[in-house]
């Protein structure tokens, strides 16, 4: 009965390092590269209509990942990089059905929702996954 106990804390135990070392990050740019690996990039496009986009990621101070389908679609701003946070929650204000490299995009704190800075859209990359030869 006493062997249950030891093997629960060696168990336990055993998996502190795995946890600790699952939490550390990546740099911003290995996380989008890892993010984007096997993928190949497109042509960069000026517009992306907001009803083909699913969700969205943010990669701190680098870029703003969205999901459309199979396709990731990278933008990295124009303007305002360094204030994109993970955290944050995006806010965007569209005039038409259509999410544009001239957007802006309002960043929001996700505790108290006060304004944390905003971002000026560039053009959209495409990612899609390469062909197998």
């Amino acid at each position: 009965m006493r062997l249950i106990p030891t093997l629960f804390i060696a168990a336990a135990l055993a998996a502190v390092p795995a946890a600790s070392s699952a939490r550390e990050k990546l740099a911003p740019e290995d996380q989008l590269a890892k993010l984007l690996e096997g993928r190949v990039a497109g042509e960069p496009q000026n517009c992306l209509p907001l009803t083909s986009l699913g969700s969205s990621q943010v990669i701190d101070k680098t870029a703003i990942v969205y999901r459309a389908g199979s396709t990731l679609w990278v933008n990295r701003p124009d303007g305002g990089a360094q204030s994109l946070d993970d955290d944050d929650i995006l806010v965007l204000k569209t005039t038409g059905s259509q999410l544009c490299s001239i957007d802006t995009i309002e960043l929001r704190d996700r505790s108290s929702h006060m304004y944390s800075g905003f971002v000026s859209l560039g053009k959209f990359v495409p990612y899609r996954r390469a062909k197998a030869e």
